[in-house]
């Protein structure tokens, strides 16, 4: 049990930390060094994004999850290395699909192969699991931190080649003789009013918390030009995520999945506020404290109920529906962006869907379907 979780922790720390995430904190060096606007960045964002959208959805058909893992790890590697190798606009957004693709596998099928094992483990453990994309936030975005000096086409080839290099040494732990294609749990995934319920909260979650996470960094830099103090933003962001999930998982044992959700569905909102709330660095590190204290809860609570209620094809139906509130949020602020208070608007918009999501997780839980 340890050991799979373990390697569940590091296999996420990487999927998600760096095939996901690394983009926010190197955002601000390409803004400096390659010329990249802020919708630039937004529409970089949105192409992971519809990968994300399209591999979750792919995510769904029946494949043996440790094969996919182990695909999906070696794909994040090669597509971070060669943002630092390319330059062109057509190429970022291509790299930056296919590694939204492998990133929404890798995060169905790591959840789909180690929550098995985790069975009957303490609640911790699961914790453990989830708490790898925190870890892989902090220690990308303090690795980025590093690499200031030197420039953003450096940072992402550092990055892939730590990437390759912790995807080759989980290649023969990831893996099961008796592994078999990913199935829906007994009964199959029914199509009730509930699940669609848990596929909205999930997608309202995606819309919610996508804006403070890919432009807490930037934020920062807007106030705070110095890179070696708007840095630590997102490093921030990471640390408060890898603690929630340890936080957090003792109490869904206790409470369930949907109580945990729902109230740190609220209080994420409260973080996506704060910039507008306490205008200046306080609301922006408020936001990366709240927003990254509170993400990676709701993603471990939504998961463990989908696969309670429908295995992995609610998974990745629910991991759809988030990635398809991942596109809008960056094109929404695309837009607003230029009219006036329109980051502001954005983020209001971000916090009213996660609290409409928080109200509809309060209605009545339907029992699960024999």
């Amino acid at each position: 049990m340890v050991r799979a979780a373990l390697a569940g922790l590091v296999a996420l720390a990487l999927a998600m930390g760096i095939g996901r995430f690394a983009f926010t904190p190197l955002l601000p060096l390409m803004q400096g060094d390659a010329g990249l606007s802020l919708s630039d960045g937004g529409y970089l964002a949105a192409a992971n994004y519809l990968g994300y959208l399209l591999g979750a959805l792919w995510a769904a058909r029946p494949v043996r999850s440790a094969l996919a893992v182990r695909l999906a790890l070696f794909a994040i590697a090669v597509t971070t290395a060669a943002m630092g190798v390319v330059h062109a606009m057509a190429w970022w957004l291509t790299l930056r699909f296919v590694a939204g693709v492998a990133s929404a596998w890798a995060l169905v099928h790591i959840s789909a192969w180690v929550l098995p094992r985790l069975a009957g483990g303490a609640p911790i453990l699961g914790g453990a699991l989830y708490s790898g994309v925190g870890v892989g936030i902090a220690l990308a975005g303090t690795l980025c931190l590093a690499l200031t000096r030197l420039g953003s086409a450096d940072a992402w080839l550092a990055l892939g080649a730590l990437s390759l290099a912790v995807s080759t040494a989980l290649w023969p732990i990831v893996r099961d003789a008796a592994s078999s294609p990913a199935r829906a749990s007994a009964g199959g995934w029914h199509r009730s009013p509930d699940a669609a319920r848990l596929v909205a909260c999930y997608g309202a979650f995606g819309l919610g918390y996508i804006i403070p996470a890919t432009y807490v960094p930037a934020m920062a830099k807007a106030l705070v030009p110095d890179p070696a103090i708007f840095g630590w933003a997102w490093p921030l962001f990471g640390v408060t995520a890898a603690v929630s999930t340890l936080v957090a998982a003792p109490s869904m044992a206790r409470y369930g999945n949907r109580r945990v959700w729902g109230a740190a569905a609220l209080v994420m909102a409260l973080g996506v506020a704060a910039p507008v709330l306490a205008p200046g660095l306080a609301g922006i590190l408020a936001a990366a404290v709240l927003v990254g204290g509170t993400f990676m809860v709701v993603t471990m609570a939504g998961l463990q109920e989908a696969r309670t209620r429908g295995g992995p094809p609610l998974m990745a139906a629910m991991t759809a529906a988030f990635a398809g509130g991942q596109i809008a949020g960056p094109l929404v602020v695309s837009y607003l962006v230029q009219q006036p208070h329109g980051f502001a608007i954005a983020l209001a918009i971000a916090a009213i869907a996660l609290v409409a999501s928080a109200l509809a997780l309060a209605t009545r839980e339907k029992p699960c379907p024999t």
